[in-house]
């Protein structure tokens, strides 16, 4: 069983069940592992949900740096629905399975200030990016909790309208 299956498991289990059924057993079950498997790349819930959270941080900042060059606020919105339309990056269920433990969260908290500095000095319009980088994080937020709230139309729209908020760099 490789890491990043379990930490889908652990995900998912978030994700329908919330974090009272986070358990090592629960993950192992789900991911149809024994719990010593599982505890080979995770010993604790704790190194489990630290895990999520790298992860998360991880893949996103992979969708900023593979976003359009010249404006990191474009980046940061197409690496939003790229995320949201993948379905992959489920940040409320990360944040559910640390809320018992707010330290936790710490490296979120940390890239989360990061991506939200990152290039501002560099817009054309300071203002324009934050707002954008906003949206989508309300954006990002609102999917995680109902997904099918905004279908595909829907998001294009969205897209759309929010790139026109943002000055040609």
């Amino acid at each position: 069983m490789r890491r990043d299956e379990l930490l889908n498991a652990a995900e998912d289990l978030l994700a329908e069940q919330g974090a009272p059924c986070l358990t090592l057993a629960a993950v192992a079950e789900r991911a149809g592992v024994s719990k010593g498997g599982l505890l080979y790349h995770f010993g604790t819930k704790e190194a489990l949900v630290s895990g999520m959270i790298e992860r998360l941080i991880s893949d996103f900042d992979e969708l900023v740096a593979a976003g359009p060059p010249g404006s990191y606020s474009r980046a940061y919105l197409d690496a939003t629905f790229t995320a949201i339309r993948s379905g992959r990056l489920r940040r409320w269920a990360v944040v559910t399975g640390a809320a018992g433990d707010p330290h936790l969260l710490t490296p979120l908290r940390e890239a989360m200030a990061r991506w939200h500095r990152t290039g501002l000095a560099d817009e054309p319009d300071p203002m324009a990016a934050r707002i954008v980088r906003l949206a989508c994080e309300g954006l990002w937020d609102v999917v995680t909790h109902d997904p099918e709230s905004y279908d595909e139309p829907a998001l294009d729209a969205l897209r759309a309208r929010l790139l026109a908020l943002l000055p040609a760099t």
